[in-house]
This record gives structure tokens, C-alpha cells and sequence, in this order.
């Protein structure tokens, strides 16, 4: 028997990314928050204890699930070190075009040796649509004789849209609030470093091959 191979596509739950808005198949609404991070160790005791308990007041003040990940990536140095090389070039010192030659090739062998990791830090918002609010959008009552005309349906629909990104916008607007507090800075993602966040995700062998074949050339 034949094995039968799906689309990749069909084990992504997105839908589509537009305005700074990830759209799941299943109706779900999330943005997604880049965050600076803090060194924690480096703080002191009561400075540690401050930044404890403003992240609980922080979390007790949310009605609604967040979602904090890392995404650890793997730092290809090829292309910072063709760069030094270059600035060999312009150096008339000998001594110093010695010591450049040295220094990269001090960097590639640590390298080899020791995973230099880049992380990045996120936090993604909820909005879930209810379940009597997506029956009302498919219309399941249309078929009778006072169902809704199609222009007053592309109208509920366009203001219930508009409502749901509100109250996205608004949890969002608190997150980040929230997490000032603490004294971090939060972005939120448009739809360029989004697609970017989801490639690396779902296709991480696939990025690191591409990141050293546009540094070869280079």
C-alpha cells in the first residue's frame, strides 16, 4: 500500500498573518510579544525579590492565559568573520593584519567547539472567539425566509472582526503595561518578523543550512 504524504501546511494551525495578527484555523485570534531579557543573577537579593513580586502582582492581574517561550537559535559567525577579514584588507600594518588572522581564526575554532546560541524571548496573547459567536459568523440560520441578507451579513461579520481585534488589542495594551512594570520592554510583532519567527520554528535545519550558503557567498 502506498504511503500517502499531507502538505506540511496541514499540521500548521495558522490560517494567515495580517496586521501584526496571527489567525488560526480554528478561529483563535494571538499576537506575539518580543521581550528584552534582564540578567537576574547579576541583581541583588532584594532586587531579585522586587522583580518576584511584581511579576506575580503581574500575572494575578491577567484574566486571561498568556504564553511565554524561548527560542534558542544556533549563531552562524561565517558572515561576521567575512566582514572582518574585509576590514583586513584596508590595514597596512602587517602586525596588525597578523593579529586580525589570528582573532578569526580563534573565533571559528571556538565555535566549533562551543554552540554560541542567540535567545529570544516572547510572549503571546490570547483571544479566543466563542463558539456562539463563530456559529453566528457561518450564518447556520440562513437558509430560512428571514435570514440575513448577504450585505447585512458581511456587516455583522466586518463589526464582529472589528470587536474581536479590539479586545485582542486591549489584552495586549495590558500585557505590555504589565510587563514595563517589572522592567522589561515589550514589542509587538508585525507581520514581516512573524513570518520570519515561524519559518525559523517550523523549519530550523532548513534556516541554518540557508544562513551559511549566504555567507559562503558573500
Amino acid at each position: 500500500m502506498a504511503e500517502i504524504t499531507l502538505p506540511s501546511q496541514q499540521f500548521v494551525a495558522i490560517k494567515e498573518i495580517k496586521d501584526g495578527v496571527v489567525y488560526l484555523k480554528n478561529g483563535g485570534l494571538r499576537r506575539v510579544l518580543m521581550v528584552n531579557g534582564i540578567n537576574f543573577d547579576l541583581k541583588s537579593e532584594t532586587e531579585q525579590e522586587i522583580i518576584l513580586n511584581s511579576f506575580q502582582n503581574f500575572l494575578n492581574g491577567l484574566d486571561f492565559p498568556i504564553q511565554f517561550f524561548i527560542h534558542s537559535r544556533k549563531i552562524n559567525i561565517d558572515e561576521y568573520a567575512e566582514k572582518i577579514l574585509e576590514k583586513k584588507k584596508e590595514e597596512t600594518n602587517e602586525l596588525l593584519r597578523i593579529q586580525i588572522d589570528d582573532y578569526v581564526s580563534f573565533v571559528r575554532s571556538f565555535v566549533a567547539d562551543n554552540d554560541i546560541i542567540d535567545k529570544s524571548f516572547f510572549v503571546v496573547v490570547p483571544y479566543e472567539i466563542s463558539a456562539a459567536a463563530q456559529v453566528a459568523k457561518k450564518g447556520v440560520f440562513d437558509f430560512l425566509p428571514f435570514g440575513k441578507s448577504s450585505a447585512e451579513k458581511t456587516k455583522t461579520a466586518d463589526l464582529n472582526s472589528q470587536n474581536d481585534l479590539q479586545q485582542l488589542n486591549e489584552r495586549v495594551d495590558q500585557v505590555i503595561k504589565g510587563l514595563n512594570t517589572i522592567g522589561l520592554r515589550a514589542i509587538s510583532l508585525e507581520d514581516e518578523p512573524l513570518i520570519e519567527l515561524f519559518y525559523n520554528l517550523y523549519n530550523p535545519q532548513i534556516v541554518e543550512k540557508k544562513d551559511l550558503a549566504i555567507a559562503k557567498q558573500k
